[in-house]
């Protein structure tokens, strides 16, 4: 017979959530893209050692922290309960480099008014633009103060982890297989689980908490490469350039101009992709620009490959002289044909929704997560949501009820999988 599901009030979700989000937040974690190395800042070894350290304060005596910064941590099986899957909850440290992360003042609003939210720099969070932000009204919220991103992205899933790691050990009588808790670095990189240490992980399947508002159930992402291109030009003096100088810049210029607009970030939605440039840097002489593709449809994105090629022919054609080259690699593959082999992980995490009384709202990541690389490896890893809104941006915010019920869905999955 089927055991009940956790009947613990919200408000006791939102005891174990809040506050460890308010502490993680002021980590500075952000990461560099740039930087080859695993953890490519500082600041992710000082939220690893402080969630370790936290943990054993739990009790869980099986952590293991990584040289290259992977939180590993697992609690035990009830007893009887050894033969379960192993089943894996994984969030990342790191925060994206887009917006600032450093010195970030999280704030909390117990009881959200409904009106404008003033935030430093002339910005402001209007519940007239933001719909999400109106239904808030009466409830709690956490924002940024305008000066940086807020870190939901993925603090909040850590925290869910957290309070429901605190809860699945005040509470012995649900009963539960192994459960492992994984923290990775560098996920904002692409990189794409760096230095992973696959040998190590016992989990069967896995979840990550890195989604959005209340609801998301995320199992399909996008096919993802970076892609650079590389521009040679001729360096000339400008009073002697008539007919000699090639200029290395103005050929990355007028490449990134042959992008097409309408096939941006900014101007695609659902199962649409895109080609994104990320940065633009050289001189006359040796110029870059560092471009995303992605495509839920593996043909589709290699056909935006191909492209990028063609417009580098365009680009030498009209800069005699000059020498364009594409170099690419692959970030990460669409989750979506492995997760479908594994019916039964998306089951379990539907009736997980369905059993706290959450509403499913299952869509495409226009993104994607580490689970990404975990379902490459075997592991069938979907997505949950976690409450925030406006990632990668000094307007990013995040529920208060929305991240409880993300912790609730966690204990739930446990619950479940302990058959």
């Amino acid at each position: 017979m089927d055991r009940e599901p956790v009947r613990d009030t919200p408000e006791e979700f939102q005891n174990l959530t809040t506050g460890r989000f308010l502490r993680y937040a002021r980590y500075w974690t952000t990461s560099d893209r740039r930087n080859p190395d695993t953890p490519s800042t500082p600041g992710q070894w000082e939220l690893a050692k402080a969630l370790a350290k936290e943990l054993r304060g739990l009790g869980v005596a099986d952590i293991t922290l990584t040289d290259h910064c992977y939180v590993i941590a697992r609690i035990p099986a009830s007893p009887g309960k050894e033969h379960c899957p192993v089943l894996g909850f994984l969030a990342h440290l790191d925060t994206s480099e887009e917006v600032s992360g450093k010195d970030v003042k999280p704030c909390l609003v117990e009881n959200y008014d409904g009106k404008p939210i003033e935030l430093s720099g002339g910005l402001c969070l209007d519940p007239d633009e933001y719909p999400a932000l109106a239904a808030h009204k009466g409830k709690a919220l956490i924002h940024a103060d305008g000066s940086t991103l807020l870190g939901a992205d993925n603090k909040a899933g850590i925290a869910a982890i957290m309070g429901a790691a605190e809860y699945l050990l005040a509470h012995p009588e649900l009963e539960r297989g192994r459960v492992e808790i994984i923290f990775s670095p560098d996920e904002e990189t692409g990189k794409g689980l760096p230095e992973f240490p696959a040998d190590s992980i016992r989990a069967n399947i896995c979840y990550t908490l890195d989604g959005g508002p209340l609801g998301e159930l995320e199992w399909e992402c996008f096919n993802a490469w970076a892609a650079k291109i590389q521009f040679t030009g001729v360096s000339m003096h400008l009073g002697q350039a008539r007919s000699r100088m090639v200029n290395a810049t103005l050929m990355a210029s007028v490449y990134n101009a042959m992008l097409p607009r309408n096939e941006s970030p900014e101007a695609t939605d659902a199962y649409y992709g895109y080609y994104c440039p990320l940065s633009i840097e050289g001189n006359a002489e040796s110029a870059s620009v560092e471009v995303y593709v992605r495509d839920f449809d593996l043909a589709e994105g290699e056909r935006r490959l191909a492209a990028l090629e063609t417009y580098a022919r365009a680009v030498e054609a009209q800069f005699p002289g000059g020498k364009a080259e594409v170099s690419s690699r692959l970030q990460y593959r669409n989750m979506r044909e492995k997760i479908s082999e594994r019916p039964d992980v998306l089951e379990k995490l539907r009736q997980a929704y369905t059993n706290t009384g959450v509403e499913i709202r299952e869509r495409p990541i226009r993104g994607g997560t580490d689970g990404s690389k975990l379902t490459e490896m075997g592991i069938p890893t979907p997505n949950i949501f976690t409450g925030g809104r406006n990632f990668h941006s000094r307007l990013e915010w995040l529920s208060v009820p929305e991240l409880a019920a993300a912790c609730r869905i966690v204990t739930e999955l446990v619950r479940l999988w302990a058959v």
